[in-house]
């Protein structure tokens, strides 16, 4: 009777710490599924951006027309849009230099083409933050594009400060909110615009007016929320042209989570 008693309290007790387990498995279950929400609820809170990254060549006849797509563009959603033009070399060998174009600037093209199973490159080609592309002369799916992220909250929040000129170099202060691990920051110096008369290749004996001309880049690892960074102001821009600053956040696929523009002050 004894041995009958001492078995049943063993089930019992083995009972009871299942039930304990369990109860305390759910628990932590439930813990992870709140930090999981919460987690979530910090990525997506903060305000739409729009980035459109045209890759485009004075060079190219088919580029004009997203150019002027671009500009027309960035006046009617001026707050919501930031407009980048980026001007790529390989169009050069017709006959004319695009003054500029630069190798990098392709080369930044084919990663994205990469990320989008692209076989190559191709102009003109408009960037939506990094996550959709579409031919640049296309003003159907520009509005579209425009009207879907700029209702999508962005991961990041970004402000810059302290924006000036010193030796040539453009020196500014920035904070961001919202996660930053995995993450760059992305630094651009924009010409407003410049006119150019085209003496050869597909568009020789035209002008051509080129807005939003990213003439300086620089991309840095983000390793603190609040931060300085310096940026060299190439020679080809003249000292009475305007400039802006442009800086943005974005993750190791491309992805732009976060932006600010800064017209920067010349004296």
């Amino acid at each position: 009777m004894l041995k009958k008693v001492s078995v049943a309290l063993i089930v019992l007790s083995g009972i009871c710490a299942l039930a304990f387990n369990t109860a305390l498995e759910n628990e932590n279950t439930a813990e992870n599924i709140k930090e999981g929400n919460d987690e979530a609820t910090e990525l997506g809170m903060y305000e739409p951006i729009v980035v459109l990254e045209l890759f485009t060549s004075q060079g190219c006849s088919s580029c004009p027309s997203a150019d002027l797509l671009l500009e027309k563009t960035k006046k009617q959603f001026d707050k919501e849009v930031y407009a980048l033009s980026y001007h790529v070399d390989y169009w050069n060998y017709i006959g004319w230099k695009d003054p500029f174009s630069k190798s990098a600037y392709a080369e930044k093209q084919r990663k994205y083409n990469i990320k989008f199973r692209n076989r190559s490159n191709y102009t003109p080609q408009v960037v939506v933050n990094g996550k959709e592309h579409f031919v640049g002369s296309s003003a159907g799916k520009m509005s579209s594009a425009i009207n879907t992220y700029k209702k999508e909250k962005s991961e990041n929040q970004l402000v810059t400060k302290e924006v000036h000129i010193v030796d040539g170099n453009l020196n500014y202060q920035y904070a961001i909110k919202g996660p930053i691990k995995g993450k760059n920051i992305r630094a651009l110096i924009v010409l407003d615009q410049r006119t150019t008369s085209v003496k050869r290749g597909e568009n020789r004996n035209r002008t051509l007016k080129n807005s939003n001309v990213v003439v300086a880049e620089k991309t840095v690892t983000l390793d603190v929320e609040d931060g300085s960074m310096t940026i060299a102001i190439p020679e080809i821009v003249n000292p009475t042209e305007k400039i802006s600053l442009i800086v943005l956040v974005e993750n190791n696929d491309y992805d732009i989570t976060a932006a600010h523009k800064q017209q920067v002050e010349r004296t």
